[in-house]
């Protein structure tokens, strides 16, 4: 019978049991405890985990099985989606207000008012983000942030947090842009974690755990760097 890992903050951060021992039910549970350090973050994206907990609840780390990604390549680029971003007059700019990004895709939203974005976790990623790590797509429109997504960049795989959106298709202008990054800069795989309608729309796909894995092997590279220019029409 699989049990997940209980993990102490004093222990060392790659301190993960193998992604296969993660439960079935709740699927793709793996461990909890320990804490939001960088190199405990590092060490689980580059394992295939990531975070994703509650308010009241330990850190909690998943690699679920099957896994939704979106090979650049496959984008799925709408009619709708060309014409808004033709039309709506949109900026897309990388890494300019990566705390706003935070805040933006932790606001509570019309069918989940709560959020599993704490302030832990928010000061966990700008931390990254200020090593290198961690960067924010942002969509803005008369100045003002209306939509934009966030996640980590090691090597040739950028693992997607979170999005959000205040105007429609702001988020998936933003989606847009990552990709356009990503087939410029030798990205060869975003991670989307779970599946949604809304990503399968745009191409996403779920494939197996171990396919996941080995694409982790051949291109996560613990490398900060630049995402892309500051800023981007």
């Amino acid at each position: 019978m699989k049990t997940i890992t209980w993990l102490s903050p004093e222990d060392p951060p790659g301190r993960f049991p193998p992604p296969e021992h993660a439960l079935d039910d709740p699927p793709g549970l793996l461990a909890a405890g320990g804490d939001l350090s960088s190199a405990r973050l590092l060490a689980a994206y580059e394992r295939g985990i990531f975070p994703w907990y509650s308010e009241g609840q330990p850190v909690l780390w998943w690699s679920p099985d099957p896994r939704a990604v979106l090979f650049p390549q496959e984008f799925r680029l709408t009619r709708s989606l060309a014409k808004t971003l033709r039309n709506a007059g949109f900026e897309l700019r990388v890494n300019q207000d990566f705390q706003a990004v935070l805040d933006g895709c932790a606001a509570p939203r019309a069918r989940s008012p709560g959020t599993w974005l704490l302030p832990d976790m928010r000061a966990a990623y700008l931390r990254l983000h200020q090593l290198g790590y961690a960067h924010s797509i942002e969509t803005w429109l008369d100045g003002s942030l209306v939509g934009g997504l966030y996640g980590v960049r090691l090597g040739g795989v950028f693992f997607g947090e979170s999005m959000f959106s205040r105007k429609r298709d702001a988020s998936k202008a933003a989606l847009a842009r990552l990709v356009a990054i990503s087939l410029r800069q030798g990205i060869a795989l975003i991670d989307c974690q779970l599946p949604s309608s809304h990503l399968e729309s745009l191409g996403s796909r779920i494939i197996p755990r171990p396919q996941f894995q080995t694409l982790l092997l051949q291109h996560a590279r613990r490398e900060p760097g630049p995402l892309a220019a500051p800023r981007l029409r």
